[in-house]
């Protein structure tokens, strides 16, 4: 009976123990998650932070600076002495012959040549040389360079009114038309005298009037941009009288100063540019009187200039004279001459390609240049 007992109670056991281990296989053959895959060394970290709060961005700068242009006064310097370095073969010829311990005929006619090789014209050089003779016979013992630098100043003629209209009346804005045949740099003066303007800190509008050529009103447009100016263009090929009476009223309607018109050029096609060029300032005045009309010239055409200069007299009433590329193989004389030939001041010189390299003209400043 106890070897029962013992038995049954083992079989108990047992079975105690069989569901123990059971249990516990069945808690262990649950599905295992996933392993995580090994992370690559140069992979970015997994964990996700949260985004900071987005800030705004920094407004982009833009991508035309404004200038500030250069002061008259400081042009003036520089560019004399630009002007002393580069063409004052006139001078040095006169004062080397006029130096000489005895002016005999040979010598006077050694300066009538270098006068008249310098571009300055028959009649000029006749007066300059009868002035010379006189005034070294008279005063003797005389400097050379004085009296020389006197009268050619003199010859230059300071008394010109060289002031460039730009300010209107009755409430108008000062209106400048520029003219002059394509390449003597028309639109660039347009653009150069727009910086003069702005450094006097005048407001300015730009007409882009030569809309026969192409990329003049881009050119312009580029000009504005540098100094903060706008600029009225049209349709290329379209009636440059219109894109003229649109930058006037423009200029009226915002109260600005001045308005600058850059016109076209084609002088191959003389007798229309003319009708155009006359229309052109007809159309404008119907708002605004034109208060300047300057004539753009090519300092090293020479006689070819003059020709040009004549062309645009008998369309528009030229009230002055910019003469550009001084610096270059231009012969000083033709400053003289050009005011003689159409009986108005020269107003601005341009004396190389950089934005600011364009000045009043002043006889003193020129003609001390020219014997530097």
């Amino acid at each position: 009976m106890t070897l029962l007992l013992i038995i049954v109670a083992i079989a108990v056991l047992a079975l105690i123990l069989v569901g123990v281990t059971v249990g516990l296989v069945g808690r262990r053959t649950k599905p295992a998650k996933a392993p995580v895959p090994p992370r690559s060394p140069s992979a970015p970290p997994t964990t996700v932070e949260p985004s900071p709060t987005a800030e705004p961005e920094a407004a982009a700068p833009s991508a035309h600076t404004i200038e500030r242009p250069e002061a008259t006064a400081s042009r003036l310097v520089r560019l004399r002495q630009r002007l002393a370095g580069s063409n004052n073969a006139l001078g040095r010829g006169l004062l080397a012959l006029l130096s000489r311990e005895r002016l005999d005929e040979d010598t006077w006619e050694g300066i009538e040549d270098v006068l008249l090789t310098s571009d300055i014209g028959v009649a000029p050089t006749q007066e300059l040389v009868e002035r010379l003779r006189t005034r070294l016979r008279v005063e003797g013992s005389a400097d050379a360079r004085t009296v020389l630098r006197e009268e050619l100043i003199a010859l230059v003629d300071p008394t010109l009114d060289r002031r460039l209209q730009v300010s209107g009346t009755d409430g108008n804005p000062g209106v400048v038309l520029v003219v002059g045949v394509n390449g003597a740099g028309k639109t660039t003066t347009v653009g150069k005298v727009a910086r003069i303007l702005v450094a006097e800190d005048r407001r300015v509008v730009l007409g882009a009037a030569d809309t026969f050529r192409a990329a003049a009103a881009d050119q312009l447009a580029t000009w504005g941009e540098r100094v903060g100016v706008e600029v009225v263009r049209g349709p290329e090929g379209g009636d440059p009288a219109s894109v003229a009476f649109d930058a006037v009223k423009e200029g009226a309607d915002t109260a600005v100063d001045t308005v600058i018109v850059d016109t076209a050029g084609r002088l191959q096609n003389k007798q229309g540019l003319m009708d155009e060029l006359g229309k052109v300032k007809r159309v404008i005045e119907k708002q605004a009187p034109v208060t300047e009309v300057l004539l753009v010239l090519d300092a090293t055409t020479g006689q070819n200039g003059l020709i040009q200069a004549r062309v645009f007299r008998e369309a528009v009433d030229v009230t002055g004279i910019v003469l550009t590329k001084l610096d270059g193989s231009a012969k000083g004389g033709i400053v003289v001459q050009v005011q003689r030939e159409l009986g108005v001041p020269v107003k601005l010189v341009g004396l190389g390609e950089g934005p600011d390299d364009l000045a009043p003209f002043s006889p003193e400043a020129f003609v001390d240049a020219l014997l530097s």
